[in-house]
């Protein structure tokens, strides 16, 4: 008898499911798993490519700090990440007006990146850096290995969301009337956690419930994730040195 031709939904029917009662294929999730990290390794190195150019380039952070027009450039810095989530709300799928809108997105967010490490010291960023990176690789494989235990971490958006409101609230209490140092301190530990949350939160969607058109929209969570989690870290070892 002649044997039979191979066929890749042999390899893609024998593939281990990422949880238990996976109903779609595993070659496939896989695949939008990839595609995603790629996207956000790219966001990463740009995001360190532009915050090392602003930081290094001291007339950079001089201008943002020292003139009228600067602030007003920074303000617009602040604002275009939230600016440009609006259309691309809309043009998520249209490729590639999706790719350019997340360029636009990436880079606003690394130059506001690049301005908070300006007046930083090199060891606290960098400590900052290193601790985001063990943090972000050991809440992704403990993600990976709870999902494929049956775990699901769906319940955590609600308890998340309130938290963040909270944390806002606490932000603007802190801008009108400063409370020192320890408070500071507090606010970046408890924003941490947080976004430790999220990662996890997001991560078991990108497994489980993200479809295949919305790999934007699952780039975007885990890159901002990453972002303020990082920022956190920093707020805290910097009032420490401080």
């Amino acid at each position: 008898m002649w044997a039979q031709p191979y066929r890749k939904s042999d390899v893609e029917a024998g593939a281990t499911p990422l949880y238990p009662m996976m109903s779609e294929s595993p070659q496939l999730r896989w695949a939008f798993i990839r595609k995603i990290y790629s996207i956000i390794a790219i966001q990463l190195l740009a995001t360190i490519a532009v915050a090392s150019v602003v930081v290094s380039v001291r007339p950079i952070s001089h201008f943002f700090s020292s003139t009228g027009a600067g602030l007003a450039l920074y303000i617009v810095l602040i604002i275009t990440p939230f600016i440009v989530l609006c259309p691309l709300y809309y043009y998520y799928q249209k490729h590639p007006v999706n790719y350019l809108l997340l360029g636009v997105f990436t880079i606003a967010l690394s130059f506001a990146v690049g301005l908070t490490c300006a007046y930083t010291k090199g060891e606290v960023i960098l400590e900052s850096a290193i601790l985001t990176a063990v943090v972000v690789i050991s809440l992704t494989l403990y993600t990976f290995w709870a999902a494929r235990r049956g775990h699901d971490f769906n319940f955590l958006g609600p308890f998340l969301f309130g938290a963040v409101m909270v944390l806002l609230v606490f932000a603007f209490i802190q801008i009108l009337f400063p409370l020192g140092r320890i408070s500071v301190m507090i606010y970046g530990g408890l924003a941490s956690i947080i976004f430790c949350g999220y990662i996890i939160y997001d991560t078991d969607n990108l497994i489980k419930r993200y479809s295949y058109d919305e790999y934007i929209w699952a780039a975007v969570a885990l890159y901002l994730d990453i972002i303020n989690l990082f920022l956190s870290l920093l707020t805290i070892f910097r009032a420490a040195d401080n």
